[in-house]
């Protein structure tokens, strides 16, 4: 059977959804099981900034309040953080989401992937990703604050202008916007972790590795 030289991701994520982080482990899972059984499938990732509350402030908002507001009452946050950290721990993750203090705007962070994508491609910008997941879910940091950020892209080997003649300042007002104007917007209501193969075949959530491998698979055999 023959199959195309590529496999297209387009993998819609936000920065603050713990299950973008533990779904983007099970891609990476997903994509580990069909190299080895399609080797000469290469597959192109492109990951798709969708922040889901735009309108948080650049300084953030306090962590708990913003939950117990979002969810009705700590019972009801107690039983959704067991739920998605006992879904991480599936993946091989454990979260910090009891240390976490700042619910941060991500819009910042976002640019600054696109300026990763942009400077140093795909695989860099995924080593950002895990970088900004594993300091806000784990390490329980502001990834709206932009010296954490640098420090970020600094781990990662990301370029960025010099602060500038302020001793300090984190300024990075420099970062691309987050989507050029010929961008088509998305639907709203749309949902995250949202990952489309080949422009055909899409699964939305954190599903597990094989159900991400079985719509490679068909959007692959659909382009063949």
């Amino acid at each position: 059977m023959n199959h195309p030289t590529t496999l297209t991701v387009d993998a819609y994520f936000d920065l603050i959804c713990p299950w973008c982080m533990i779904g983007k482990k099970h891609l990476a899972t997903a994509i580990e099981w069909l190299t080895r059984e399609h080797p000469d499938v290469a597959v192109r990732i492109a990951w798709r900034s969708y922040p889901l509350i735009p309108a948080t402030p650049p300084e953030g908002t306090p962590y708990r309040e913003f939950y117990l507001a979002r969810l009705g009452g700590p019972q009801a946050v107690a039983a959704r953080q067991a739920q998605v950290c006992a879904a991480a721990l599936d993946a091989g993750i454990t979260l910090a989401l009891d240390r976490i203090e700042t619910f941060p705007s991500t819009l910042l962070a976002h640019r600054l992937v696109r300026h990763a994508v942009r400077q140093a491609g795909s695989d860099v910008a995924s080593a950002l990703l895990d970088e900004l997941f594993t300091r806000y879910f784990i390490r329980a940091e502001n990834i709206g604050d932009p010296q954490v950020l640098r420090r970020a892209a600094a781990a990662c080997g990301i370029a960025l202008r010099d602060a500038g003649a302020n001793a300090g300042s984190p300024d990075l007002d420099w970062l691309p916007s987050l989507h050029d104007p010929e961008d088509r917007p998305l639907r709203t209501g749309f949902g995250v972790p949202h990952l489309v193969f080949n422009g055909t075949h899409s699964v939305s959530g954190a599903r597990a590795p094989a159900v991400l491998l079985e719509a490679m698979q068909r959007a692959t055999l659909a382009a063949g």
